[in-house]
């Protein structure tokens, strides 16, 4: 029997380890003595095979105790008659053995547990063939930690857990618990001391902000690889992403500006995607967040897709009408950073846990979060399982890492003195190098299909290179030096472009460094930096010219392609999180010549091989002239590996160009393909008698051959090689 002062610790929720107390445990005469704490019960029997023993009450706050005939092992059930007289027959939580198997608990401690969300976080299981939900959480300096919710009336004495010391994870199985019930985890830190109540941070699924609950629910099953997704995210397939915020892409105002939940998504979104010709949806973060001003970036329950849009098995009812219809599905993942909200991660256990314990490692300046301590060997692997999580039980086709570069450098956003060095004096921070290499590899490894992409902005080598080449392992990086130069570029007054032609040509000198996506994402459409057609200089049409000439450059421009929602019909405001994109702006027909615009820029990139399959070699693109900066004039021939051939000729000044001579690398017919400045998208429709030139045998441009073409102002042309 349990002496006074370990009854007395239990009662006050101070024992750490409850089954050393509660449960069945050998009598002093042979048989089996059962001990029970439940708060509130007036009388307590255990019952087994048609026979009850009663428990007497060892302390005024709910501590029972008793000797039954029982065997040891015997399933047996606890009868209580409450304070209010009602009575409940309930199973005994401490009758049952571990949680996790040997196997588990050694892969844990080691950090290579590849899914660690098997058995972390809350699981519905049946043990001794009883129903219920095993409980997990990593918490090894915690002294005690309980599991709470409605089923026992949140209060942290009732079910204490059990630590598996080998692995510092708490572990506890109860029975009658299933899927919906809301829950978290009540915590006494080192020295005893009690703890805000934490959210499970493996959950499936959490509770409608401002709640921040837990709530039980069955892990999604595994979706089988596809190797038809694999073919379509390959690095020679054509890859045309539509970047979504998903709050304020479309709203219900009829209905209180309501958002669209994962099914209404899938009817609008979808079908919207697929049309406009795009091949992969970027979702912002749909992890849960606490703040909706944090676009998702934000993130606390990494685990489960947000409330925001309904239950998550809408989020993969949602992929899979994705998927049907053609369209990839990528995600923002976020393991730079997280909040430091009290219910989630920071201090988790009453120590820095997941966070780095040096303020000069772990706040985040720029966003005032904290950064994960990514020398540490669990928290590599909540990040690395969570990754495989989205994959594999999503069937995610990608993950866009968000904000690699400040987990890349120790001084990001950081003065002298900030910040502390490597252990060889260096900037780099090792650990988040070694964390982004074991994602890429386990994801290469264990889900082929799938690919990576880095929101790197600086010039760190080999981000889209093998690991075993020396780089990071992504597939692809954003190529946030082309944006930025080609947007200050056609920003300028047509007058001022001719001495800064470099702005659109340099990209090419460095093109094949790596294996670039071309972005247009939100961060160019807030925090006052306006519209994309609002960048653009000159009157209305000169504006709306720019802007199809832009894109027109953009998609002939080697590189995988991503524009943020309503860029594609010419969104006159910056985009505002907190209210639907314009789409009244399509009853106007210049924005509705930019959405065909885009409409036919993304089948004919898809349609012809030269402008997607060799984005990554030398061998698919040719300049013909990048120097004529005096007409600003740009012209240059994509290949793709059969032989076909696409000219695209860019002329940035308000100007028309009769006759222009360009030399061409064959003869034969060149094809006007498309063509921004067609009075179908808005434009003033000058182009090349008969929509087509066949090359002469006159030099130019260092070539054999050449045509003569009449190039319209302020657009991009697109002439295919008829051979």
């Amino acid at each position: 029997m349990p002496n006074h002062e370990q009854i007395e610790a239990l009662c006050q929720g101070r024992h750490g380890d409850p089954f050393a107390l509660l449960g069945p445990h050998p009598g002093a005469d042979g048989g089996v003595q059962v001990r029970a704490f439940l708060p509130g019960a007036a009388t307590v029997r255990v019952v087994a095979g048609g026979r009850a023993w009663p428990l007497q009450r060892l302390h005024e706050a709910g501590f029972f105790a008793g000797p039954t005939a029982l065997a040891a092992g015997s399933h047996y059930q606890l009868r209580i008659r409450w304070a209010d007289d009602h009575e409940s027959t309930q199973e005994d939580p401490y009758r049952y053995g571990t949680v996790l198997g040997e196997m588990d608990v050694w892969l844990l401690a080691e950090g290579s547990h590849l899914r660690p969300y098997e058995m972390l976080g809350a699981t519905p299981r049946v043990m001794d063939g009883v129903a219920g939900t095993a409980f997990a959480v990593w918490a090894p300096n915690a002294s005690r930690v309980s599991v709470v919710g409605g089923f026992n009336f949140w209060d942290g004495r009732c079910h204490p857990m059990r630590l598996r010391r080998e692995c510092g994870v708490w572990e506890l199985f109860l029975p009658g618990v299933g899927t919906g019930e809301r829950y978290k985890f009540e915590l006494l830190g080192r020295e005893g001391q009690l703890l805000p109540q934490k959210a499970d941070p493996f959950a499936r699924q959490a509770e409608l902000r401002p709640a921040t609950a837990s709530v039980v629910a069955e892990l999604p099953p595994l979706v089988p690889p596809s190797a038809e997704r694999q073919r379509a995210n390959a690095l020679n397939a054509p890859i045309s992403i539509y970047e979504v915020h998903l709050g304020s892409w479309r709203r219900k105002p009829e209905e209180g500006d309501r958002w669209l939940n994962w099914d209404e998504l899938a009817d609008t979104l979808v079908p919207y995607a697929a049309e406009m010709g795009f091949t992969h949806l970027e979702l912002l973060p749909v992890s849960e967040h606490p703040f909706d001003g944090s676009w998702g970036y934000q993130t606390l329950g990494l685990f489960a897709p947000t409330a925001r849009f309904g239950e998550p098995a809408g989020l993969r009812r949602f992929i899979e009408r994705a998927h049907a219809a053609g369209l990839g599905v990528l995600l923002d993942w976020v393991p730079a950073h997280f909040p430091s909200d009290a219910h989630g991660l920071a201090q988790f256990d009453g120590t820095h846990l997941y966070e780095y314990a040096d303020r000069r490692e772990g706040f985040h300046n720029d966003w005032n979060t904290l950064i994960y301590n990514f020398g540490r060997t669990e928290v590599r692997n909540f990040l690395v399982g969570n990754a495989l999580y989205w994959l594999e039980r999503y069937n995610v086709d990608g993950l866009r890492v968000d904000a690699v570069a400040s987990m890349l450098y120790r001084d990001y956003s950081r003065k002298a003195g900030e910040w502390i060095p490597n252990v060889h004096g260096g900037r780099e921070n090792l650990e988040a190098i070694a964390l982004l290499k074991r994602t890429n590899e386990v994801i290469g490894g264990e889900r082929p299909q799938a690919i990576t992409l880095a929101e790197e902005s600086t010039a760190f080598p080999g981000v889209s290179r093998p690991t075993y080449a020396g780089g990071l392992g992504f597939h692809f990086k954003w190529n946030m030096g082309w944006m930025h130069d080609t947007l200050q570029y056609m920003a300028r007054d047509p007058i001022h472009r001719p001495y800064h032609q470099g702005e659109m040509s340099f990209g090419l000198v460095y093109a094949y460094t790596e294996n670039f996506v071309l972005p247009l994402s939100h961060d160019e459409v807030v925090h006052g930096k306006g519209s994309l057609l609002a960048k653009m200089p000159g009157d209305r049409w000169q504006q709306f010219a720019n802007l199809r000439a832009y894109y027109g450059f953009m998609w002939g421009h080697p590189g995988k392609k991503l524009l943020f929602m309503g860029c594609e019909f010419a969104q006159q405001a910056e985009w505002d999180h907190d209210r639907s994109l314009d789409w009244h702006l399509l009853q106007h027909a210049p924005h509705a010549g930019v959405q065909r615009l885009m409409r036919d820029l993304n089948h004919l990139y898809r349609a012809h091989p030269a402008l997607h399959e060799q984005d990554f070699s030398s061998a698919g693109f040719e300049w013909i002239d990048h120097q004529d900066s005096g007409r600003s004039l740009l012209s240059f021939v994509r290949k793709a590996s059969n032989g076909a051939q696409m000219l695209v000729v860019c002329n940035f000044a308000p100007v028309v160009h009769h006759g222009l001579r360009l030399g061409v690398p064959a003869g034969g017919t060149w094809q006007e393909v498309l063509n921004t400045d067609s009075q179908h998208y808005g434009g003033s429709n000058v182009g090349t008698p008969l929509g087509a030139a066949t090359a002469e045998e006159v030099p130019s441009h260092g070539r054999a051959y050449s045509l003569l073409l009449n190039v319209p102002p302020l657009a991009t042309v697109f002439y295919a090689w008829t051979g």
